[in-house]
């Protein structure tokens, strides 16, 4: 091991990949953390079976010289058990994204899968970094390289800005580097289901059946496609499906009617708790319909779209889509009981029913 000296430092190469430790030779604990494109002066030590690291500060804009005279502080002060009360150095992106989606009132399910599969798929490389160590620069570059997904990019930086925003509670971080993000617009392309007699035929050639339910209940309840593939028996009642949490962090009824019964009635008794089953899926549900030329979500926006051209007020096709109204009074005050909702979801069943071809409405 060498002694961490200001030629030394600067003579060591960035990281190709990861980040490389250098320990010094005299002061037991002070090390140098070499990433790809910083260096930073830690001291770190085993204070009762478990590994603490303070932050000393990156090089050169903290010389070796002051570093070591810090570290040697940090010794003397570690030494007599002190080390007990520092601040810790700041933890990896891994460590910070698990404390995150630890949290018991973090708001679904589906939130904690997503961000974890965006920083496993695109911040791979940061995982074992130091927060402190990735910087502005690293995350402009990266949000950039990502511009053949717009979508993709923001939705990552978002992810990880809530990431970093909840490590600073207890860990010393400056302001998140994702202030230097030039964030891209993002069109949503609002396709609906034109055809719905075409959307018919693709459905009924659907070679799994389980599929083609899937689909015709999202069409019939514009349910976001997670909320229709985690549905439970326990939460479909005669006149409601229960929602426990939702995306915006809160339960849910939606009302439901005899159609919605019948388009449910052939997975009955294919599983005790999923009502879309699969036995290659977690937990045995499924999880990757078979894709159809329409997105879940084109199902959602048709039948937002059917509700209002069947004269379904705007404030009421929000309720039914579960989404959070904009005013005060929407937000505090209004709560629309189930009853009240049914007449709205009968009169956008019959339009749907109507435009597939089936003269046989709700009466």
């Amino acid at each position: 091991m060498p002694k961490l000296t200001e030629t030394f430092a600067s003579k060591l190469p960035f990281s190709k990949q990861g980040t490389e430790k250098y320990w010094d030779t005299e002061i037991k604990g002070f090390v140098l953390y070499v990433g790809k494109r910083s260096k930073t002066w830690y001291y770190q030590r085993d204070i009762g079976g478990r590994t603490q690291r303070a932050l000393i500060g990156r090089f050169p804009v903290i010389s070796a010289a002051a570093a070591r005279q810090t570290a040697l502080g940090f010794a003397l002060e570690w030494g007599r058990g002190a080390g007990k009360a520092i601040q810790l150095g700041a933890p990896t992106l891994q460590k910070a994204m698990e404390a995150y989606l630890a949290r018991p009132k973090l708001r679904s399910d589906a939130h904690r899968s997503g961000l974890r599969q965006q920083f496993e798929l695109h911040l791979r490389d940061w995982l074992n970094l130091p927060l402190d160590e990735i910087s502005k620069t690293m995350v402009v570059a990266k949000h950039r390289s990502m511009a053949d997904r717009p979508s993709a990019a923001n939705h990552t930086f978002k992810y990880f800005r809530t990431v970093w925003n909840h490590a600073r509670r207890t860990s010393d971080l400056p302001e998140c580097p994702t202030m230097a993000i030039e964030w891209y617009e993002e069109r949503p392309n609002g396709s609906i289901i034109e055809d719905l007699p075409q959307w018919r035929r693709a459905v009924d050639a659907l070679p799994n059946p389980i599929h083609a339910v899937f689909y015709e209940l999202l069409l019939f309840t514009g349910l976001r496609k997670t909320e229709a593939l985690t549905l439970e028996w326990k939460n479909v009642h005669e006149d409601r499906i229960h929602l426990p949490m939702t995306k915006n962090g809160r339960s849910f009824d939606l009302p439901i009617l005899q159609v919605h019964h019948e388009i449910l009635a052939p997975l009955r008794g294919l599983h005790r708790r999923w009502v879309f089953p699969s036995p290659k899926g977690p937990e045995g549900r499924l999880t990757s319909p078979q894709s159809i030329p329409w997105s879940p979500h084109a199902h959602r926006r048709t039948f937002a779209t059917v509700a209002m051209e069947a004269g379904v007020l705007e404030e009421i096709v929000g309720r039914l889509l579960n989404h959070t109204p904009l005013s005060i009074t929407g937000q505090r005050y209004v709560r629309p009981s189930l009853a009240a909702l049914v007449p709205s979801m009968e009169m956008t069943c019959d339009e749907l029913r109507i435009r597939l071809g089936r003269k046989d409405a709700i009466e």
